[in-house]
């Protein structure tokens, strides 16, 4: 990865996405583990990470509401979700090249 860990925080936290506390760590997760299916508008399906690659990852709660926010960094972008319980219902919030 391009970035540090530290830059990595940085930046994820500058997003200042509404109702998403402060980010202080991100851990290395198989790409398997935080790989989600999202719907396109389209109504296709796509995975946006690779499942054999490690991700520097975290899960944050929405405050407010039931949902999370699942956060991954890898191969030159950030990804920023918000999901349900056990990863129902994702949708995209921030995909942003580095």
């Amino acid at each position: 990865m391009a970035c540090s860990k530290e830059d990595l925080i940085r930046r994820f936290n500058a997003l200042q996405i509404e109702g998403m506390g402060k980010v202080t760590d991100l851990n290395p997760l198989p790409g398997a583990y935080v790989n989600l299916e999202y719907t396109l508008p389209s109504g296709q399906k796509v995975k946006l990470l690779k499942d054999e690659a490690t991700y520097y990852a975290n899960q944050l709660h929405r405050q407010g509401t039931r949902r999370c926010y699942g956060l991954a960094a890898g191969e030159g972008y950030l990804l920023v979700c918000e999901y349900g319980d056990g990863g129902s219902d994702p949708e995209i919030v921030v995909y942003q090249r580095l």
